[in-house]
């Protein structure tokens, strides 16, 4: 883990990222041949239609009509384009609405993080999927990504070129687990900026997917480089929000650094609509902020900066609130729910090696297949990862490593290591994950540093 002091201003040099252009003879020469093809298929067309007799029936479509069917009892098996699109792979009614009345009806329902607080949510949301049945099923374990970044080009250069990397990666965990994505780069309320823009964020995402149990926020700068791992949810059954941290660094030590809440896990429940409310209380919109930032710095005895933060808010309430707010609280660590990357990142060839290995003598994880079924392997990779560590000792992926200090967009990265060291670290990052992406898809980076370049994989690679 690492500090916010790691993210002062300092100057972020990195070379611009380039891009290729096309020609304009390029697209006149498309012109014209899509011209000369069309001329050519409308000939075709009209010399069959002279010379060919009517068609019969083929056995793809059926000839009988509507009334037909309706009198034999087969409407039903009609389905209209916008009826078949309505129910997705997913199983989802995306179309059904009743008109019947739910919160959403409410006028005094607000979005906002300093609107009124809202009551009854649980009944509410139970309500709204009596009214959905097809979201029923399977709620306890469904989850939505949200993430963001600033509305405006970051200023480092190559800032939107690293967060669009970012975001790939998350939408790529996303889509293998069959999770939803809310990508926000506005602020919800103008006053609370950088880390303090998440709450109303994650509010707002509460109200408005009352189909999902659990909202899981990630920083724009953190990345999956384990695509397979699961949260695994049971454990956290009986807790409503989940923090990487230590234990005995918050109670024992009261540091600030204690745990990172740039990535958390928080259930769509009463509980925390309550617990937004009055974390959020804490920031920079509220008349109490500096107030706060007395509190939390007379508490946490190594913050260095005397503002109110997210991170020192949420352990104050921790550690003064234990019964109402830190009982439903759990503090994950052992696995790396978000991993300071500079712990990381040198360990990634070894990391590779090591699971080669084991493809190496295990067939069945060679094999390849469709990326709709990736979890099927999972099970298989568990029994040979028994035995291979979690954190820093160990060689197993890490789930999320965290970009800390580096500040992709503003640039502005900590002094305790350059731009370029930052860079080429979250290329590697970012490529390694890529790898477990592209192999479903036929392609590999041969080079963790040189994310442009590919090369096919050759059949029960590697062998």
């Amino acid at each position: 883990m690492v500090s916010p002091e790691q993210s002062q201003n300092q100057n972020f040099s990195m070379a611009k990222h380039s891009a290729r252009s096309k020609t304009t003879s390029f697209f006149s020469d498309t012109l014209l041949f899509a011209g000369g093809a069309l001329v050519a298929f409308l000939v075709v067309w009209a010399l069959w239609s002279l010379f060919s007799t009517t068609p019969s029936p083929t056995p793809s479509f059926s000839s009988t009509s509507f009334s037909e069917r309706k009198s034999a009892g087969l409407e039903s098996a009609v389905v209209s384009p916008s009826q078949s699109c309505a129910v997705g792979a997913s199983g989802f009614d995306m179309v059904h609405d009743p008109t019947d009345p739910n919160f959403y009806d409410d006028r005094k329902l607000s979005y906002s993080i300093e609107a009124p607080p809202i009551k009854n949510w649980d009944e509410k949301r139970r309500d709204w999927l009596k009214q959905h049945p097809s979201f029923a099923a399977g709620v306890e374990n469904r989850i939505l990504l949200v993430t963001g970044s600033q509305a405006t080009p970051c200023k480092n250069p190559i800032g939107d070129y690293l967060l669009l990397k970012f975001f790939k990666n998350k939408v790529d965990y996303c889509r293998r687990h069959g999770i939803d994505i809310f990508y926000n780069n506005v602020l919800l309320q103008p006053k609370m900026f950088s880390f303090w823009a998440k709450t109303p964020t994650v509010k707002a995402a509460m109200l408005a997917h009352p189909e999902a149990e659990w909202i899981w926020w990630v920083d724009s700068d953190a990345a999956f480089t384990d695509m397979d791992f699961k949260l695994p949810l049971d454990r956290y059954k009986a807790h409503n929000l989940v923090i990487h941290g230590w234990p005995k660094l918050i109670y024992e030590k009261k540091s600030w650094t204690s745990i990172n809440a740039g990535v958390f896990l928080i259930r769509n429940c009463q509980w925390a609509m309550e617990f937004i409310d009055v974390w959020a209380s804490m920031g920079p919109q509220d008349p109490g902020y500096d107030k706060w930032g007395e509190i939390l710095s007379t508490t946490f005895k190594d913050k260095i900066f005397p503002e109110s933060d997210d991170q020192s808010g949420l352990i104050y309430l921790l550690l003064k609130e234990k019964e109402k707010w830190g009982n439903k609280i759990y503090v994950e660590g052992e696995y790396y729910f978000e991993g300071y990357w500079m712990e990381i990142v040198g360990r990634l060839d070894n990391v590779t090696e090591r699971y080669m290995e084991i493809e190496k003598r295990v067939r069945r994880l060679r094999r390849r297949h469709a990326e709709k079924v990736s979890e099927s392997n999972i099970p298989v990779w568990e029994e040979y990862l028994k035995d291979a560590g979690f954190g820093r000792e160990g060689w197993r992926r890490p789930f999320i490593t965290h970009f800390t200090g580096c500040q992709p967009c503003s640039g502005d990265h900590n002094k305790m290591y350059s731009g370029q060291t930052c860079f080429d670290a979250m290329q590697k990052a970012l490529t390694f994950a890529d790898n477990q992406v592209l192999r479903n898809y036929g392609f590999m980076h041969p080079d963790l540093l040189d994310p442009s370049t590919v090369n096919p994989v050759p059949f029960d690679y590697p062998s």
